[in-house]
Order: C-alpha cells, then sequence, then structure tokens
C-alpha cells in the first residue's frame, strides 16, 4: 500500500476464514463502517457423497479467494476503516491478538 497510515507497506500473512469472520465482526462492532458481506460458507460442499472435492474443489478454492479478496479490498479502501486497530492486525501482524483493545490508529 501507498497508505501512510499502514506502518507497512508490504506484508504477507495466512488467513483462515474464521479470520475474516473476526475481522468482519470487529468492524461492525467498533466502527461506523458499513462492512460488506462475505463469500458464503461452504455448508453444502462439506456434506459427503458429493461426487466431487467438496471445498477442496480448484474452482470453489478459486471463486473463494477472489470473494475474500474483494471483501479485503473494499474494508482497506475505506477511510473510516483505516482507522482501527482490528484491520492493521489483520493486514500486517503473524498473529491477531483477538483479546487486543479495540482502537483507532492515528497517522504517523
Amino acid at each position: 500500500t501507498n497508505l501512510p497510515i499502514f506502518k507497512l507497506k508490504e506484508s504477507t500473512v495466512r488467513r483462515r476464514y474464521s479470520d475474516f469472520e473476526w475481522l468482519r465482526s470487529e468492524l461492525e462492532r467498533e466502527s461506523k463502517v458499513v462492512v460488506p458481506p462475505l463469500p458464503g460458507k461452504a455448508f453444502l460442499r462439506q456434506l459427503p457423497f458429493r461426487g466431487d472435492d467438496g471445498i477442496f474443489d480448484d474452482s470453489f478454492i478459486e471463486e473463494r479467494k477472489q470473494g475474500l479478496e474483494q471483501f479485503i479490498n473494499k474494508v482497506a479502501g475505506h477511510p473510516l476503516a483505516q482507522n482501527e486497530r482490528c484491520l492493521h492486525m489483520f493486514l500486517q501482524d503473524e498473529i491477531i491478538d483477538k483479546s487486543y483493545t479495540p482502537s483507532k490508529i492515528r497517522h504517523a
């Protein structure tokens, strides 16, 4: 990113779907941001005897990855969300401290 509010210009982290759910929940609770929906859960893909790879199907993985990428790009691009500590942790900290104290990030 080239946004000055983020301490790192580049970062790579691994996140599970549940981490995205946590971020969405935190933003809804702590900010005045209208948070976009996440791509749907994969309940039906987890059923046995489907005849495909379920949640491990390549097309499903790619579709979900694109949906999560769209979600995080919308959230990270929102000026109010950019001030939320939970977003900074989600994007830049290797491990999310889910017992953190919600707060705003100040411009450096």
